[in-house]
């Protein structure tokens, strides 16, 4: 049997130093109709425009939630990569669609390293051929990642990033996790105004990644440790936390 095929990413575009968190609202049932047409359709056509797309995800407590994630150079390049996929023909072609599986899709947070070397290190990465039916694989894929949304008292978020660094990511390692990126929101303008952001966030995100399900569960603490009290007390609200499984074709898992 012949090796599946592999498509690697482009290699100036790995570290990503702009990342899009996208989460979508779907209408019930949707959400495997947009699996399929989103990993055969919209990861090339995107990256040919200038982006990287990092992951894409199935929520596994939330059945009708596509998280994904794509990156950019620079926020001049995110306007003109995003001008060139949303006015180009592959998105013209399939947008309808696409939009006629969504309630939402306007769930946005734009974001940037936490720290040096916080980014994503896709170097290593593949991703497997675009291939018909990506749904039937979904079953035998390992890997889960996990997601924290961390909302922080204005101006807290540079010793919040530092406190995590130093306290908590020898604990997500010592509970089975790695630790793929960490990342701040993001304050630059929106250079895209066509596609809203989420306004007036100021959030820590950690995004951690095991090798499987039961690497998760055996874990107890994973990527949402228990928080030193000085770090919670610059939290606004609870801590989100999402766990994600990738979708066949996703780089980021």
């Amino acid at each position: 049997m012949n090796p599946t095929p592999i498509a690697k990413p482009k290699p100036t575009t790995l570290a990503s130093p702009i990342v899009e968190l996208r989460q979508y609202t779907l209408k019930p049932g949707r959400r495997e109709t947009l699996i399929e047409l989103f990993d055969t359709e919209f990861i090339e056509s995107q990256e040919d425009a200038g982006m990287t797309i990092i992951g894409q995800f199935r929520d596994l407590d939330r059945p009708d939630m596509f998280v994904w994630m794509r990156g950019f150079e620079s926020m001049e390049a995110r306007k003109n990569a995003l001008g060139a996929f949303y006015d180009g023909p592959v998105w013209g072609e399939h947008r309808d669609a696409a939009n006629a599986t969504m309630i939402d899709s306007d769930d946005v947070l734009l974001l940037r390293p936490a720290w040096p070397g916080a980014g994503f290190d896709l170097s290593g990465a593949n991703r497997p051929a675009a291939v018909a039916k990506t749904t039937s694989d979904r079953n035998r894929l390992s890997g889960l990642v996990e997601i924290s949304i961390h909302h922080l008292r204005p101006s807290a978020e540079a010793d919040f990033a530092g406190r995590f660094q130093a306290e908590m990511t020898s604990r997500l390692v010592q509970n089975g996790a790695r630790l793929l990126g960490a990342f701040l929101t993001e304050p630059a303008a929106n250079t895209f105004p066509r596609l809203p952001v989420r306004a007036g966030e100021n959030v820590f995100i950690a995004i951690a990644g095991f090798d499987d399900a039961g690497a998760h569960a055996s874990s107890r603490s994973s990527v949402s440790p228990v928080l030193s009290q000085s770090m919670q007390a610059v939290c606004t609200r609870p801590t989100e936390t999402f766990r994600l499984a990738p979708t066949a074709r996703s780089l980021l898992r």
